[in-house]
């Protein structure tokens, strides 16, 4: 047997030597290690020749070599990707998003040193900043001044009113400028400090709800996304002299009238008094307002003037391309179940209309009774409510989460003849979750009540839609404007008393849905 065999027979690691399996021991000396080395490590079997140990290290460098590439793809993935999205001020959606500028002075070269300005303080939810924006429109009209509009500003944290310094530092530290990134990070990715709050606002052109063509016909329009004095000082050329500020402390300080020997009256809400006539006089070429929220906050009594405010109001109505084919596209289905239907809001989740929710529900509920010609004795005495059983799996009943449009069913139908107009379909919108017990006597009576999670193959196409000024998803914070064009097409509709949401649709997309004339208040 030779050198090398016979010491195979004493090594302790696992050896193949003509077919058969031995224990080799660990290389102990330089001799056998040079021995080994030079022997023959081949052996033949069946005219093939098998290279064992090399064949076992190309496999082991092989695999780790496929590992480290693995961990570096991973690796340079997670890292490409925390900032690598959809650019801000693409469209996700082909048609989504119009110009975000409202400008009609577009840059240095249409530059007017003599131009004159009016801005004023956005706060508070959407409502709010829709009535605020308004009364902006009509004032800078009447006093011929260019506005600077803000931003829409929406999200799960509104801007609440505090007084004209605070309110101007919230709103100036609001705008995101060197948080852009946040936007892009991959949701693999922990999210840094100061992104832990981004997603919760979001700010929208005003052009991208409403058509303010016609309006811009009418009077010059500055977008400002900026609430520095040094955005006013670069892109106005403004300086500190040239800002009159008319600071307020309380939300309803100021109110503004348009006629010398008027005066408001004593039972109104605002402490003190200002004459447009004098504000027209102020020479400085920008007037810096603060809060211009409220229906009543302007008192116009000159014609010429009301006509103003009438104009504007007209054009305070949802345009949005995708949001208008979205509400139709429900209103079909409301549509395919035989009749029209009637158009609920129900404010209940803050506040007042929180603590007197049941209330405000018992009071829709009888609405709702008379809008269809029943009395509440004869609801009593002919026992109009849902058969038996079925109330116990109301608030239980599953929410569709499925993007395939499935037909629009009711949950069931009266069949008594008296009892058919409870049959007549039911929308509501809510700042609850429809699930809430509060509904549930709207359940027992009305078998075909709908909410807006009734309809997921019809606000798809939201789900990707984003802010093209920060690119914060905006789904959430537009349902509440779909909502409202949903309710524009009821024939009858229904709203909850003092919410400015309620009004709005009253005042003015219910009636210029049905070519009815809008309500003017103030």
């Amino acid at each position: 047997m030779s050198s090398a065999i016979s010491y195979a027979a004493n090594d302790s690691t696992p050896s193949m030597e003509r077919g058969t399996y031995r224990m080799r021991r660990a290389l102990n000396s330089r001799s056998q290690f040079q021995s080994l080395q030079f022997s023959k490590r081949r052996t033949k079997t069946d005219g093939r020749f098998y290279n064992l140990r090399p064949s076992c290290l190309s496999l082991l460098v092989a695999l780790l070599a496929l590992a480290s590439m693995s961990s570096f793809a991973i690796a340079y993935y997670l890292f490409s990707s925390r900032w690598a999205t959809r650019a801000l001020g693409q469209r996700p959606i082909a048609d989504l998003f119009q110009d975000v500028s409202l400008d009609t002075r577009p840059g240095d070269s249409l530059y007017d040193p003599n131009e004159t300005f009016l801005s004023y303080l956005p706060h508070s939810g959407f409502h709010n900043q829709r009535i605020a924006f308004e009364n902006a429109l009509v004032l800078a009209r009447i006093m011929n001044r260019t506005l600077l509009v803000p931003p829409i500003f929406l999200g799960s944290q509104p801007i609440h009113y505090s007084s004209f310094d605070a309110l101007h530092d919230v709103l100036t530290l609001s705008n995101k400028v060197g948080l852009l990134h946040c936007s892009r990070i991959s949701p693999l990715v922990p999210l840094p400090l100061e992104c832990t709050d981004y997603a919760h606002q979001t700010q929208i052109s005003w052009n991208w709800l409403l058509d303010l063509t016609r309006i811009q016909q009418n009077q010059r329009l500055h977008q400002r996304w900026n609430f520095s004095e040094s955005w006013l000082y670069e892109n106005l050329h403004l300086s500190k002299s040239d800002i009159s500020f008319i600071k307020d402390s309380a939300p309803y300080q100021y109110r503004f009238l348009d006629t010398r020997n008027d005066a408001s009256p004593a039972t109104h809400k605002y402490s003190e008094s200002i004459y447009i006539s004098d504000l027209v006089e102020i020479p400085h070429r920008l007037i810096q307002l603060g809060s211009l929220f409220g229906s009543s906050r302007l008192r116009l009594k000159d014609p010429s003037n009301v006509l103003i405010r009438g104009d504007i109001r007209e054009d305070m109505y949802f345009t949005n391309p995708l949001l208008l084919n979205v509400a139709r596209s429900i209103v079909t289905s409301l549509a395919s179940l035989g009749s029209s239907f009637l158009g609920i809001h129900l404010r209940l989740g803050d506040g007042d209309f929180r603590a007197n929710s049941q209330t405000l529900i018992q009071t829709a509920w009888r609405q709702v009774l008379d809008t269809l010609n029943y009395t509440h004795e004869e609801f009593f005495a002919e026992k109009m409510v849902l058969p038996a059983g079925l109330d116990r799996s109301i608030n239980s009943r599953p929410r569709q989460r499925s993007s395939y449009k499935k037909p629009l069913m009711c949950r069931y139908l009266h069949r008594k003849p008296s009892h058919l107009k409870l049959n007549t379909p039911i929308f509501i919108s809510t700042d609850v979750d429809p699930g809430h017990s509060v509904f549930l006597e709207f359940h027992r009576t009305f078998p075909c009540v709908f909410f807006l999670y009734d309809f997921p193959a019809d606000t798809a196409p939201l789900d990707e839609l984003r802010s093209a000024v920060d690119g914060v998803n905006m789904k959430q914070v537009v349902l509440p404007f779909l909502d409202a064009l949903i309710l524009s097409h009821a024939y009858t509709f229904i709203g909850t008393a003092n919410s400015t949401f309620s009004t709005y649709i009253q005042d003015v997309l219910w009636r210029k849905q049905h070519n009815l004339k809008i309500v003017l208040r103030g």
